[in-house]
């Protein structure tokens, strides 16, 4: 036991000398360095004594990995939430509905909540492909840069309201789904996830360089917001406009636009959640699920592995160009490096971090990945190794995810019977 946790002890030394352990101060001479031995001892002693921890619980299990014992709490958590899903969704949902309004909140709060739906959304989308259809996808941000630059350039240019381009970007993205789900038809695994990796990249340098139409590193600025029923959110409109304000005779507040911009990415997060939920039962829905486990056995079904792999990218896709679309209508601003990879890591942790195919697993995920170097700031420089070491964590005690815990979406015999 010693032995094991001075060598993870030893490794944590090595890695918080460097990063932690000097920083650079002003001397009359120039630069000089500044030893800390607290930013030092304390992970050090951290790690020791949290790997002591995890050798005594392995004991205790008997050395058996977790899902050989008897189930833990986390798996218990997980199949009352998949039991109870419904009932879940609900109160979650009026949560989300008075949050805006009760006493505590402000507009940090409603901004960052609106930040968390958009990574639902997306983390909803990306879960048609990865957790439906098991189908690896790692240039998801492509859609979402498409849905995003789509609404700026229809808005910018032709004038359309935001009403009308925010169907249109989701059909544009769907199109690059279904143009990148050609030539993956007969990839799987690692081969499929180089591929859509390479895609999200394409669609980045296009975006950069196409300054003729994109502006490239410029990015679109300026970029109309949407309006309520033809009332904008402004403080002094033009002669021929209503604001919103002087509608319902209220005094003017510039929380109104960051409410009315929350709800609208709520509504749209629920159409996602609902359309998902209500296709998972159809044949199509099936089909994905049979692709996931067996694409082989799902051939020998009769279901065509092409059209199921084209309409899971494509459908991922446009809930990612919804996403993206009001991505843009809400900063008012994009370039391309707002949709870097790191954005396809981050959705792709949601979808893993949450249980591959848990609609409420990627709810909490995309919750925990936000919030938590949000809560982190006061941390500084630390904040995101923090926030790492919480992913690790994750990870090693929840593999398949929070809320890995589901069911077939088709039972042969309903629940509580088996197969005679």
């Amino acid at each position: 036991m010693g032995k094991e946790a001075g060598l993870a002890a030893f490794v944590a030394l090595m890695l918080a000398l460097p990063m932690g352990g000097f920083r650079t101060t002003e001397a009359v001479t120039g630069l000089s360095l500044e030893f800390r031995p607290l930013f030092v001892i304390v992970p050090v002693a951290f790690v020791f004594l949290g790997r002591i921890v995890l050798i005594v619980l392995r004991e205790r299990r008997g050395g058996l990995p977790r899902g050989d014992g008897g189930p833990g709490l986390m798996d218990r958590i997980a199949r009352g939430a998949s039991q109870g899903s419904t009932t879940i969704g609900i109160v979650i949902l009026a949560i989300a509905i008075v949050m805006p309004f009760m006493p505590f909140s402000n507009r940090y709060l409603i901004d960052t909540a609106t930040t968390v739906l958009i990574y639902v959304m997306l983390g909803w989308g990306l879960n048609i492909v990865v957790g439906l259809a098991g189908l690896l996808d790692l240039g998801y941000v492509a859609f979402y840069a498409v849905g995003a630059y789509s609404y700026a350039l229809l808005s910018t240019e032709f004038g359309l309201s935001f009403w009308i381009c925010l169907p249109l970007a989701g059909v544009f993205a769907a199109l690059a789904g279904v143009l990148l789900g050609f030539p993956v038809l007969r990839l799987r695994g690692d081969y499929l996830a180089i591929v859509t990796l390479g895609f999200g990249e394409i669609i980045r340098l296009i975006l950069l360089n196409w300054y003729e139409v994109t502006n490239g590193p410029d990015g679109i600025s300026r970029i109309p917001r949407p309006t309520f029923l033809g009332l904008e959110f402004t403080r002094r409109p033009t002669e021929d406009i209503t604001a919103f304000h002087q509608y319902f005779d209220i005094p003017y507040s510039g929380e109104h636009r960051v409410i009315f911009l929350y709800f609208l990415i709520l509504g749209l997060a629920l159409l996602t959640n609902l359309f998902t939920q209500r296709i998972r039962k159809l044949p199509v829905g099936r089909g994905w699920e049979a692709l996931r486990e067996d694409e082989i056995a799902c051939r020998s079904l009769g279901i065509n592995p092409t059209n199921t792999k084209l309409t899971a990218f494509g459908l991922g896709a446009l809930f990612g160009g919804f996403a993206g679309a009001f991505f843009a209508t809400r900063q008012g601003f994009i370039s391309p490096e707002s949709f870097t990879f790191i954005e396809s890591a981050i959705i792709l942790s949601i979808v893993v971090l949450g249980g591959m195919g848990s609609q409420l697993g990627v709810v909490l995920a995309a919750t925990l990945l936000i919030v938590l170097p949000e809560l982190g700031r006061e941390l500084a420089q630390f904040r995101m190794l923090v926030f790492g070491a919480a992913m690790v964590g994750i990870m090693v005690w929840r593999p398949r995810g929070l809320l890995a815990h589901r069911e077939p979406t088709l039972l042969l015999y309903g629940r509580g019977r088996g197969a005679t």
